[in-house]
């Protein structure tokens, strides 16, 4: 087990080396600058969109702005905030939260360009269902030829999509709540394929599969209506309890942001050291909170109900925004503000940096009840997780084998859920980032190529909108 580890975790930090990072967050600040900031003047007429001013059901697509907006969110808001945050401080110092910001600034410009496009440029399955996502964006506007990087995006889409880090993670979490609670032993475990697998998780793990296939045979409309349901309450929740927290450390806040900005360009405590491996630490989590770049949010907003790419790419620009830039700052204050991350900066063993660091930093923030207070904000954010991650896989399985195909995709999901919930975290972490890692390569160059197109058409809309004169 430990070779794999090791195996896994050297791919995931070779691949996310210097030339990806300058693909990825390059790629954002050139369509940050490309667009003359221009977006990011219409965040009013954004948040009108997602409330339905603009929705019509005469418009092509399966689902609204705000279904679409809610499917993208519950896939990043959640374990990638919770969890994500505290393995980002662990391995790279309060710094590392810096370059999450600045990824997911870039990352802004990344989302409204990736998500126009995949509403401009959809495609039909088999079945003869308009679909988006980078694999249509690079058939239907590159061309056919291009079809080889299509496939290429879809089969590490597949390994991307994998439910294995939030079933770790949300594993981890009840079995740190509910085993002192509920009197269990955690650590209880049996030997298989020369690892240890612990009774509990395996349990939860069985429970996870039964609970996640009731809703994903369903389809994205099922999909979209329950986390639409699910997620916003979860947010304001979250949201009173970190602001409860913070306002009993308001006094250290400013210190925290100083250390913040300070440790960004000190890479002092790095696992490796340098400013090279902080920002890559920070552009990694911030690349699996938002996904900016990664290929899996223009496959929910490609499928919106709309006939105005422009406007799918104006919601889909306030996910970074909500997700990076508002929840993981956030999560990062209060485990920041209660010091509990000390002990573990820089730890070489990767097993206790994620989600319980976070308990523990609730824990001691809310003593009694913040850990439980947590953990159902965690079982809701890893539950829409669990369900939307599906859908990414259904789609490109169905692009490579036909739509009647793409459903085998979901018992392969079901089926890892068990192996996410015992496998160790540092495998789980390298296979997804590996995954995101090669998804955003195509996704990131048909972007870049196909850019000037995008903003074509967004002067067009833009102009339109001034004038009053597009339809609603």
């Amino acid at each position: 087990m430990e070779i794999i580890e090791n195996a896994v975790s050297g791919f995931s930090s070779w691949i996310w080396g210097f030339p990806l990072l300058i693909l990825v967050m390059g790629g954002g600040l050139f369509f940050l600058v490309y667009s003359r900031f221009t977006p990011f003047l219409y965040f009013r007429h954004a948040i009108n969109i997602l409330l339905g001013k603009y929705d019509s059901d005469h418009e092509v697509g399966q689902i609204s702005h705000y279904e679409a907006l809610s499917t993208a969110l519950a896939a990043t808001v959640g374990m990638g905030n919770i969890a994500g945050v505290a393995v980002a401080i662990t391995m790279g110092g309060p710094g590392a939260i810096f370059w999450m910001w600045v990824s997911a600034f870039f990352g802004m410009a990344t989302k409204y360009f990736t998500c126009t496009l995949a509403v401009m440029y959809r495609g039909k399955d088999s079945d003869g269902e308009v679909r988006g996502g980078p694999m249509y964006v690079i058939t239907e506007g590159l061309g056919s030829k291009w079809r080889p990087m299509a496939v290429f995006f879809c089969i590490f889409a597949l390994i991307g999509a994998l439910p294995i880090f939030q079933a770790n993670q949300l594993t981890a979490a009840l079995n740190t709540v509910l085993g002192p609670a509920m009197g269990y032993d955690a650590t209880s475990s049996f030997q298989a394929f020369g690892a240890n697998i612990s009774y509990a998780s395996l349990i939860i793990g069985l429970i996870l599969t039964a609970l996640v296939s009731t809703v994903i045979f369903g389809g994205i409309k099922k999909i979209s209506r329950v986390a639409s349901k699910m997620v916003p309450s979860m947010v304001v929740l979250y949201f009173v309890l970190v602001v409860y927290i913070l306002f009993q450390n308001l006094a250290g806040i400013p210190d925290i942001f100083a250390a913040i900005l300070e440790e960004a360009f000190s890479g002092s405590a790095v696992l490796g050291g340098g400013i090279g491996a902080i920002i890559i630490v920070g552009a990694k989590r911030a690349a699996f909170s938002n996904e900016a770049g990664i290929g899996t949010a223009p496959m929910v907003h490609g499928d919106t109900k709309t006939d105005e790419p422009v406007r799918e790419g104006l919601v889909a620009m306030l996910g970074p925004a909500i997700d990076t830039l508002l929840v993981c700052t956030l999560t990062a204050l209060v485990i920041l503000s209660t010091g509990v991350y000390e002990e573990f900066v820089g730890a070489e063993d990767t097993g206790l940096l994620g989600v319980t660091l976070t308990l523990k930093a609730f824990n001691v923030a809310i003593p009694g009840v913040g850990g439980y207070l947590l953990g159902l904000c965690i079982l809701v954010f890893a539950v829409s997780s669990l369900l939307s991650y599906s859908y990414y896989g259904v789609k490109c399985m169905s692009f490579m084998f036909g739509a009647k195909r793409g459903e085998l995709y979901n018992y392969i999901y079901i089926g890892t859920i068990v192996l996410g919930s015992v496998t160790s975290l540092g495998v789980v972490v390298g296979l997804i980032d590996s995954g995101f890692a090669l998804m955003a390569i195509p996704t990131m160059i048909s972007a870049i190529v196909l850019a000037p197109k995008a903003w074509a058409a967004s002067k067009d809309y833009f102009d339109r909108y001034k004038r009053g004169d597009f339809h609603q």
